[in-house]
């Protein structure tokens, strides 16, 4: 295996005071609060009045409400026999609930499973038994309650919360998540959307992506937590309510994914809003082309507009785009965050800046959830491997060119081709299955599906209803081609989407 070669920070845009290197090399900031719990606690105790939470059509609550009520839950769960280090799955629809019980799980000194509220019934049954969740707050339970307790014995090196990612094996699996990796991606927030220290309530974002992601939960509502600030909650996207909520809730801190702010620009009532407010526009989770950051910077000109590239094992956010470079380098990911050091794994000896991305640091995971097999594929010597194929330019930005991972980028969704391609491979009369991004203006990638029955007629509402039953429904195939003969494979047996995406002719999306 070729060395890796470190990515330089010489024109790195984003300070590194205050953070230190460990003997591993992974950079430390120096001055985080000592827990998620620690660092509620602070605004609970010095401005209980403040707005903490607002979920549109609900529920208002102040930091000493917020506290009070995640107290209650704690007791609850506690009276119901949770162990510090149990797990609790996490099944709420997005809103006051959902934030209440993440906290009250902390609180009890639990561990959260955050699970997608779209998951099937099959993979919601993987994810509790492979957590080990001793408790499952389903949509249909009731928040538990009981006398007050809050346990505030937990450090930075203690893990709060297990998300869940799919990689190319299609088995989802959980990503340890301790309370410095959460802090440090609110540092990295911060300092590289260059937030003031002194924002304070002034601080609103809205949440129109899920929480059970990284974005939602650890760049907006735990950024807002870190703030004193207020996170305003859309349980359901709608992007006329969206554009409303703007400006009725004076929110002044967004970031969605490309698709959605496109959405916005196409609608009028965007035009006649009032963006003074709006300090910061960030995006992320898909490509995103110059002309919709220039759209951007005109639709909201007092903003600062970043882009932001990260995964589940680094609890958000890796690389930034700062504002500065935005259109110029808008097919860039931007430069290493203050708390993670960048390296390439060269695909070419005459070739040093062209690789796999690897990194390493106090946000990233150090391993997955009792999968041995799985952390030693994918972190080694100290560097966890992306699977991106990354290009990095003379000022040291990442450009990310492909993905030696099979996963298609759905509007911010990631999907494994390889997940899909087993739950079309489990339909009778298929022979054969390959799954491939498509293209699309506002998602960015669609999901194609070519299939091969051998011959036999086939009938594709049936494959995709079946589908449908195995698998959320934003993994579903929008695009089915049937083909008269065997898949391309290479000598290995292995199937050659290359070949696949030259070849293939997409008809109308069927859904």
């Amino acid at each position: 295996m070729p060395a890796v070669v470190p990515v330089g920070r010489e024109s790195n845009p984003f300070p590194q005071n205050g953070v230190t290197v460990d003997a591993a090399g992974a950079p430390h900031f120096d001055d985080l609060p000592s827990s998620l719990i620690a660092m509620l606690a602070a605004h609970a105790t010095r401005t209980p009045d403040a707005e903490a939470l607002v979920e549109l059509g609900g529920d208002r609550l102040t930091y000493q409400h917020l506290w009070n009520r995640a107290a209650r839950v704690a007791g609850g769960l506690r009276a119901g026999g949770l162990r510090r280090g149990d797990r609790v799955a996490l099944r709420y629809p997005a809103g006051v609930d959902w934030v209440v019980a993440f906290w009250g799980i902390l609180f009890a000194g639990g561990v959260v499973v955050a699970v997608n509220t779209r998951s099937t019934r099959p993979e919601v049954e993987f994810l509790l038994e492979d957590s080990g969740a001793t408790v499952d707050l389903a949509p249909d339970v009731a928040l538990p309650d009981g006398d007050a307790y809050v346990d505030e014995s937990a450090t930075l090196h203690d893990v709060a919360a297990l998300f869940y990612t799919s990689g190319t094996t299609g088995r989802p699996k959980g990503v340890p998540t301790t309370h410095e990796a959460f802090l440090t991606n609110t540092a990295n927030v911060a300092r590289c959307f260059a937030i003031p220290d002194d924002i304070g309530a002034a601080m609103r974002t809205l949440i129109c992506v899920p929480l059970f992601h990284v974005t939602g939960c650890n760049s907006q509502l735990l950024v807002a937590a870190f703030y004193g600030g207020t996170a305003v909650i859309m349980p359901t996207l709608d992007v006329d309510a969206l554009i409303t909520a703007i400006a009725d809730e004076q929110i002044t801190f967004m970031v969605t994914v490309p698709a959605i702010y496109a959405l916005m620009l196409r609608r009028p009532a965007l035009a006649a809003l009032d963006t003074a407010r709006i300090g910061w526009v960030a995006y992320g989770g898909a490509p995103i082309a110059p002309t919709l950051v220039q759209a951007l910077k005109t639709a909201f000109p007092a903003a600062r507009v970043a882009n932001g590239y990260g995964m589940t094992e680094s609890a958000s956010l890796m690389t930034v785009l700062p504002h500065e470079d935005a259109v110029d380098h808008a097919d860039s990911v931007g430069y290493a965050v203050p708390s993670v050091e960048l390296g390439v794994l060269p695909f070419d000896d005459a070739d040093d800046r062209f690789g796999e991305l690897v990194v390493r640091g106090s946000n990233i995971t150090s391993g997955y959830w009792q999968r041995p097999d799985a952390t030693a594929a994918t972190i080694i010597d100290g560097w966890l491997h992306t699977g991106d194929v990354v290009r990095v330019d003379d000022a040291g930005r990442i450009h990310i060119v492909d993905r030696t991972k099979d996963i298609i980028n759905r509007g911010g969704e990631n999907v494994s081709s390889i997940e899909v391609e087993a739950a079309l491979m489990a339909v009778p009369g298929v022979l054969e299955a390959a799954v491939i991004a498509v293209p699309d203006d506002v998602l960015g990638e669609k999901v194609g599906a070519v299939v091969y029955s051998g011959g036999d007629p086939i009938d594709v509402d049936q494959i995709i209803g079946a589908v449908a039953a195995q698998i959320a429904d934003f993994k579903v195939p929008q695009y089915v081609s049937v083909i008269d003969e065997p898949l391309p494979r290479n000598p290995g047996g292995k199937i050659v989407k290359g070949r696949i995406r030259d070849s293939v002719s997409w008809g109308a999306p069927i859904r």
